[in-house]
């Protein structure tokens, strides 16, 4: 049984880092028989299409998220240092191209393409994300840490678009340097005062 989910943790590692690489349409079965080194038969008894492999991915993407934030929450308590915490983790991935897009982010761009299936999983994630993130920021005014110009919802919405463009910036120029040009302004707008 263990060979199973391993099998199966092996086809979503796999599945995440050619849709990165290449998007929803960029990967077959095929290819990941490749890399992973098994049939394309042994992939359908994991997952019996493509939509629920990547339904799949993607749920599975959102809760490793959650626990991500939750953890960062249990071991940072100042906003401000929560934000940058969050921050610093997409700037360390995008330099050692361990994560250098967020899977959810590259998929939003294709949701007029996606089956509705991955479209509800994609936009649960940018619902979680955006309520963390307006959570912290909230908690960031109240405490006099963060300085909000709207509601916190809608610094939030403009933080994880800036975040998500920096992605596609320091992409698009072959740049991770770029990911910290783009967020530090934001950042540095967001902290009522500087440490």
């Amino acid at each position: 049984m263990g060979n199973l989910s391993t099998t199966a943790d092996d086809i979503l590692a796999c599945a995440r880092s050619l849709i990165i690489a290449g998007g929803y349409n960029g990967f077959s079965y095929a290819d990941i028989a490749a890399v992973v080194g098994i049939r394309k038969a042994s992939i359908h008894h994991h997952f019996p299409s493509k939509v629920d492999l990547v339904r799949t991915l993607v749920a599975r993407y959102r809760e490793e998220a959650e626990a991500g934030l939750a953890n960062l929450e249990g071991q940072v308590s100042d906003p401000l240092e929560q934000i940058r915490s969050y921050t610093g983790y997409w700037e360390a991935c995008i330099a050692d191209a361990s994560a250098p897009f967020c899977l959810c982010a590259l998929l939003a761009s294709q949701l007029p393409v996606l089956p509705e299936e991955i479209g509800v999983e994609v936009r649960a994630h940018f619902r979680s994300l955006s309520q963390w993130l307006a959570s912290v920021l909230e908690r960031g005014a109240q405490q006099g840490r963060l300085r909000l110009t709207s509601s916190a919802h809608d610094e939030a919405e403009a933080f994880m678009a800036t975040v998500h463009g920096a992605m596609l910036s320091a992409r698009a120029y072959g740049d991770p340097a770029i990911f910290g040009v783009v967020t530090g302004p934001h950042l540095r707008r967001l902290a009522l005062r500087t440490d």
